[in-house]
């Protein structure tokens, strides 16, 4: 696997691609600002990108904003988004795009970061448990939430910490059945529909969107 990091901290640039080599992952640039990360992804075409919310100039929302300028110009392509802190005007609308969010002390977790790496590089999604938990104490629950189970709101909590079933059934020590049974959808009236993805419509439900 080959990847850009996108990060102005040198300590931390660096310490994330000795990560990486450890794990078997090559890091084919390592760059400080927004535009150098388009401008890698160009060059050298790898398979992840990663990326920290907040870089030069402004230190607000320039890693985010080239992140989305480099989907723009490469549909789907992954990216994996670091923080320091939760930002919740950003997280929402990553969920179900294909990437991941973590914050960055989850990096000192090795073993959970290569996961998160390989998982996001092959298409999925990896949203940190903090970010969920903050988006969750938001008031704005709807409705159809009400008349989900407990266990309905572990499987739809776990869903959205970017879980597969399988992984979730081995979590609730229930079988994987259990956990695709399309009950869920119907209390959130997500009927099947092809040009939708009800897995992620009914997490996007769950954190109050």
């Amino acid at each position: 696997m080959r990847v850009v990091i996108a990060e102005d901290s040198v300590l931390l640039r660096e310490g994330l691609a000795r990560l990486l080599a450890d794990g078997g992952v090559e890091t084919v640039a390592a760059v400080s600002d927004g535009s150098a990360l388009v401008a890698a992804v160009r060059e050298h075409d790898p398979d992840l990108a990663i990326v920290d919310v907040r870089m030069p100039p402004t230190h607000t929302d320039e890693g985010l904003r080239a992140a989305l300028q480099v989907r723009a110009a490469k549909p789907g392509f992954p990216i994996l988004v670091l923080s320091q802190y939760v930002e919740e005007r950003y997280a929402g609308e990553l969920i179900g795009r294909a990437v991941g969010y973590l914050l960055k002390e989850r990096v000192a977790d090795v073993a959970e970061f290569l996961a998160a790496v390989r998982q996001v590089a092959a298409g999925g999604t990896v949203i940190d448990p903090e970010v969920v938990v903050q988006l969750l104490s938001r008031q704005r629950r709807g409705a159809p939430l009400d008349s989900l189970s407990p266990r309905e709101r572990q499987v739809l909590a776990l869903m959205a910490e970017g879980r597969s079933n399988t992984a979730i059934a081995a979590r609730l020590v229930v079988t994987e059945g259990a956990v695709e049974k399309p009950g869920i959808f119907a209390k959130l009236s997500l009927g099947p529909a092809p040009e939708d993805h009800r897995r992620v419509l009914a997490v996007l439900t769950y954190l109050g969107r």
